[in-house]
C-alpha cells in the first residue's frame, strides 16, 4: 500500500524484514516459504512446522555483495560505509532468522552448498518445477545460436556479445531487457541481433529452432536451461552452479570451465565437432528430471515425512 511500491519496491528494502516478519502466521500449522531473500524470515508460532525451499541465500549480502555496490555506486567515499554496514547487521539477521527454520530445501546441490556455508545447515535437493511441456522437442533446428536473460553485469551478456564477436560467421540472438542492453548494441557486430523482449510464444519460437542455446551466467540452478533442453536444444554453458547439474556435457550440450570470451568460443567449437553425438531426443529425455510432477511428488512426500517427525 506504500507509494509506487510495485514498480520501485526496491526502495523499501530495509523494510523488507519487518514487513515479512509482521505476516500472521498463527492459524497455520505448517508455514512453507519460498525465499531467495527474506521469506524464510517469517516468524512462526511455537510447534508450528516451517519449512523454507531455499533459491539462494540472499545474494547481495553474501555472494554477489561487491558486484551489487558497485553497480549501484556504492563503493565511492562515504557512500561506501553505510551499505557495508547495513549489508553486516542483514548477515547477521539472515543467518539467525535461518536458525529457526525447521527444514530448508535447496533447489540445487549448489544452493545446498551455500545454505550450508552461510547458515550452517543442511538441506534436501529438490530441483524447482519446469513447465516443460509447453516446449516440444521435435522442431526443426536452424542455423543460429540463441541466448535470453536479463542485461545485468552478472549474467555475462558481455561474454557473449564478445564471443560472437569473434565468430562473425555464427549469428547469435540475444532476447531480454536491462541497463547494458544499450551498450551492448552499440558494439556488436552485423551477426548479433537484439530481439529484446520475447512473449512466451515467439520465446519459446527461437528457443525450439535454435542449433544452440548459449549461457554464460553461474546460477543458483537455471531455468532457461531446462527449457533448452525441453526443447530439443543442446546448451553451451558455464559449468558451474545449476549448469552442471542440468547439462549432460558431451551428451545433451556442452560445459565450459571459464567466463571468457574464448572459452565460449573453445565450447561453440567443440560443440559443433560434436553435434551429431548430442540429439534433441537425449536432451527432451533429460529435461523429463524437471517435470512439475516430480516436483509436486517430492515435495509432499518431504512435507509429510517430516510432518510425521515433528509431531512424535
Amino acid at each position: 500500500h506504500l507509494p509506487f511500491a510495485e514498480r520501485n519496491f526496491r526502495t523499501y528494502f530495509p523494510f523488507l524484514y519487518p514487513a515479512v516478519r509482521g505476516i500472521n502466521t498463527k492459524r497455520a500449522k505448517i508455514v512453507l516459504t519460498s525465499s531467495h531473500a527474506f521469506a524464510h524470515s517469517v516468524k512462526t508460532q511455537s510447534g508450528q512446522l516451517h519449512i523454507c525451499y531455499c533459491h539462494a541465500p540472499m545474494r547481495y549480502i553474501w555472494d554477489m555483495q561487491d558486484l551489487y555496490f558497485r553497480e549501484n555506486g556504492f563503493q565511492k567515499g562515504m557512500l561506501s560505509i553505510f551499505p557495508s554496514l547495513y549489508a553486516k547487521i542483514l548477515r547477521y539477521v539472515d543467518k539467525k532468522t535461518a536458525q529457526d527454520v525447521d527444514y530448508f530445501i535447496a533447489n540445487s546441490a549448489h544452493t545446498a552448498d551455500k545454505i550450508r556455508k552461510h547458515y550452517g545447515r543442511e538441506s534436501k535437493v529438490i530441483y524447482p518445477p519446469v513447465d516443460i511441456e509447453r516446449f516440444s522437442g521435435s522442431v526443426e533446428k536452424e542455423d543460429y545460436y540463441f541466448s535470453s536473460s536479463r542485461f545485468v553485469s552478472y549474467k555475462k551478456n558481455c561474454l557473449l556479445v564478445e564471443a560472437f564477436m569473434q565468430m562473425p560467421d555464427k549469428q547469435l540472438f540475444l532476447a531480454g531487457e536491462g541497463k547494458f542492453l544499450a551498450k551492448l548494441r552499440g558494439i556488436a557486430t552485423p551477426n548479433i541481433t537484439f530481439l529484446n523482449y520475447l512473449p512466451f510464444e515467439k520465446y519459446k519460437e527461437y528457443m525450439q529452432k535454435a542449433k544452440a542455446f548459449v549461457f554464460a551466467a553461474e546460477e543458483d540452478f537455471g531455468i532457461t536451461l531446462v527449457e533448452a533442453q525441453a526443447s530439443g536444444t543442446p546448451a553451451i554453458a558455464f559449468c558451474k552452479g545449476g549448469a552442471s547439474e542440468i547439462i549432460k556435457d558431451g551428451l545433451t550440450g556442452i560445459l565450459f570451465s571459464e567466463q571468457t570470451a574464448d572459452s565460449i568460443i573453445d565450447a561453440v567449437n567443440r560443440f559443433e565437432e560434436h553435434s551429431s553425438v548430442i540429439t534433441s531426443t537425449a536432451c527432451r529425455k533429460n529435461a523429463d528430471r524437471f517435470s512439475k510432477e516430480r516436483f509436486q511428488d517430492e515435495i509432499l512426500t518431504f512435507v509429510a515425512e517430516h510432518t510425521h517427525e515433528h509431531k512424535s
